[in-house]
């Protein structure tokens, strides 16, 4: 995947916990400023990390369970999964290194799963 995907309930299990690749969810909602500032960055991490990684977005307006699951209080958060499992999140805005960095540490842990 080239750029982020937006997924939902229905979709949260095939395209995150089942994902052969670590995942990056960002819980957002087209109200919040925040999150309209880190989406160009989601965008391009989700260029450049094309088959390493993938970047999806659920919209908290419209999936409100998904945030009552994962505890969900504030947002931008961001999530990261790999190997079916929940591994780290950071809560509001953060830097594109900070991102990307994750997800690669993510990488080595499904690489040595």
């Amino acid at each position: 995947m080239n750029e982020p995907i937006n997924i939902n309930a229905a979709s949260f299990e095939k395209a995150v916990l089942q994902s052969p690749i670590p995942v990056l969810v960002d819980f957002w909602a087209p109200w919040c400023g925040p999150c309209k500032m880190i989406a160009p960055v989601l965008d391009q991490i989700a260029k450049e990390g094309a088959g390493r990684f993938r970047i999806a977005k659920v919209n908290v307006d419209d999936e409100p369970a998904l945030m009552q699951r994962f505890a969900i209080r504030g947002i931008p958060a961001l999530l990261f999964f790999s190997g079916g499992e929940l591994r780290h999140q950071i809560a509001g805005l953060a830097g594109k290194k900070v991102i990307v960095d994750q997800l690669t540490a993510l990488e080595s842990v499904a690489a040595a799963g």
